[in-house]
């Protein structure tokens, strides 16, 4: 994360000028007022956001949607929230949730450190899901990742007691950095020795297959809240 004087806030992306396609903009006009919660900056009714009380995971930057889809079609009887700032990504995720049908998935087009600071309450959380967010892999960039103390720490007070947050890099010096900034926070606790096998719930993409069979390193963390 960085800091951003025109927002005077941390930031953790940067914007992407990314191509809408006319199916992606028709599903946020459509599906958006159903999918769609605004931000704000108050306390999100989870409750009437759904339509019903279960146990919630958050996902960070979910791209174009395809792990987040399969994911909530696995797990129908909880809830998922989806935080995205690229506008093409929650299109995407609007034409799967649409097609799949799906009735766990939300969508929030915003900052989720802004998200959950105003929007989330603490200890509410049962999951959060961060798959693959970007690597920042040169040296002088590597300040702008999103894995770091503060999010960490925040994450930790907004996931209830026996809730797990589960990361996913395929950069092994992020795998690193990671490993050492969440087993730094106290109030979470290492399911693994060190990295953990990957859970079933969660798919292995194409472009990770690929990377798979070129040898290349999938490094999964899972932790849970004491």
């Amino acid at each position: 994360m960085f800091y951003d004087p025109t927002e005077h806030r941390i930031r953790s992306f940067v914007t992407r000028a990314g191509r809408l396609s006319e199916a992606q903009g028709r599903a946020i006009e459509t599906l958006g007022p159903r999918f769609c919660i605004p931000y704000q900056k108050a306390e999100l009714d989870v409750a009437a956001a759904f339509g019903r009380t279960a146990p919630t995971v958050f996902e960070i930057g979910f791209g174009m949607g395809e792990t987040s889809a399969k994911i909530s079609a696995l797990m129908p009887e909880k809830n998922f929230i989806g935080v995205e700032v690229h506008t093409p990504g929650v299109g995407s995720l609007l034409k799967l949730t649409d097609a799949m049908g799906l009735q766990n998935q939300r969508i929030i087009q915003h900052d989720a450190f802004e998200v959950l600071t105003h929007m989330i309450a603490p200890n509410s959380l049962a999951g959060v899901h961060v798959f693959f967010p970007d690597p920042w892999h040169k040296a002088r960039h590597n300040k702008r990742r999103l894995i770091q103390s503060p999010l960490v720490a925040l994450l930790a007070s907004r996931i209830a007691p026996g809730g797990y947050l589960h990361c996913a890099t395929d950069w092994e010096d992020y795998a690193v950095q990671m490993l050492e900034v969440l087993g730094a926070e106290p109030a979470l606790e290492n399911t693994a020795a060190g990295y953990a096998p990957r859970p079933d719930y969660r798919p292995v993409t194409k472009f990770e297959n690929r990377g798979l069979k070129l040898g290349h390193g999938v490094w999964d963390l899972v932790f849970t809240k004491k």
